[in-house]
């Protein structure tokens, strides 16, 4: 099978060919048919993550070993099986959930297998989807697409699935204003299922006002350009004067996490979502006067796909793609990913 791997950080992706997999016992070989294109994958084709102050956080410190198959957003079809696979056949269109766990922490415990402590998810830490066919541990990791378009799907096994996971942390103190940073593919996903599962007044904030339109047609209530200098002061006069419920933010970089600490009210809940990276400072003592939540969200368990997949084949939410590309052009995918040229989600179709 032919394959698109990263050697080391920072070096162009190299098409190999490796031997396809057997499938052992609960194992599955799943031909890919439609891989997304990630921003976790530049952060493993760079290396790591900006940590601010000039510190930067290896991924090999945190266990990933190159040379190494990107690719966690895979949807295929069921090739081959091990001999105790129940309940799929060959030829089934699945979602892979690529986020792996021990099976023994207490995280996974409870199923919460994307919070592992020693995690071992496709695409990471073991070989993904930028490839012909791709290796699934165990047959409880896949869910039929019954319907939903494949490439679409892709983005449900983690841009999609952290989007989700963010709105529903957003949702548990039942905001009446709720704040979206971000208008890209998370941002404008946030906005749709924000408008699908709360009972929430959408603001959605980005620097760029074409993506600001496509945020009003997915369903923001308000939007504002953060070029303006009174930013903070017109969010917080559209949440009545008084600051809004939660706020999601997609970016996490230093200003948009200062834009969302300054704009919360008291009681108010701040989930931050984006591996932008950097630092700030925080003025503690506001965070017990106001008693604010601030948590991170990241992706979700494999519940939360599964109703994410609901979701998708009701028609509530619309996954957006923009872009396609082949193995052969997966370089270039990440390339277009980090200078941005990227409007909405990609994918690669082996």
């Amino acid at each position: 099978m032919k394959s698109a791997r990263i050697p080391g950080p920072n070096e162009p992706l190299e098409i190999v060919d490796l031997e396809t997999p057997k499938p052992q016992e609960n194992q599955v070989i799943v031909k890919v048919k439609s891989v997304g294109v990630c921003h976790s994958d530049l952060h493993l084709w760079e290396g790591g993550y900006d940590l601010g102050d000039g510190q930067f956080m290896k991924v090999t410190d945190r266990g990933v070993k190159y040379p190494v198959t990107p690719g966690h957003e895979i949807v295929g079809i069921v090739e081959e099986m091990g001999s105790n696979v129940q309940g799929y056949s060959k030829g089934d269109e699945v979602l892979v959930y690529p986020w792996i766990g021990c099976g023994d922490c207490p995280a996974c415990k409870v199923e919460n297998e994307n919070l592992c402590d020693t995690p071992k998810s496709l695409g990471v830490f073991q070989d993904g989807g930028y490839s012909d066919f791709t290796l699934v541990p165990h047959y409880k990791y896949l869910a039929k697409l019954s319907g939903v378009n494949p490439d679409s799907a892709t983005s449900l096994a983690c841009s999609g699935l952290t989007a989700y996971n963010a709105i529903k942390k957003a949702n548990k103190n039942s905001p009446e204003f709720l704040v979206i940073i971000g208008a890209g593919g998370l941002g404008l996903m946030g906005v749709q299922l924000a408008k699908a599962v709360t009972h929430a007044k959408i603001i959605c904030v980005d620097l760029d006002d074409k993506k600001l339109e496509t945020a009003k047609e997915m369903g923001a209530d308000y939007v504002v350009n953060s070029k303006d200098t009174e930013t903070s002061q017109k969010i917080i006069s559209i949440c009545n004067s008084k600051g809004a419920d939660s706020v999601v933010d997609f970016v996490n970089a230093p200003p948009t996490a200062k834009l969302g600490l300054s704009v919360l009210r008291k009681r108010g809940n701040l989930v931050l979502v984006g591996l932008f990276g950097g630092s700030m400072e925080l003025s503690l003592v506001t965070i017990p006067l106001k008693s604010i939540t601030i948590q991170g969200a990241y992706t979700g368990n494999y519940n939360d796909m599964v109703e994410l997949l609901d979701l998708t084949r009701k028609g509530t939410i619309n996954p957006i793609i923009t872009k396609h590309y082949s193995l052969s052009e997966a370089h270039s995918a990440l390339e277009d990913l980090k200078a941005r040229k990227i409007l909405g989600r990609a994918v690669i179709n082996p």
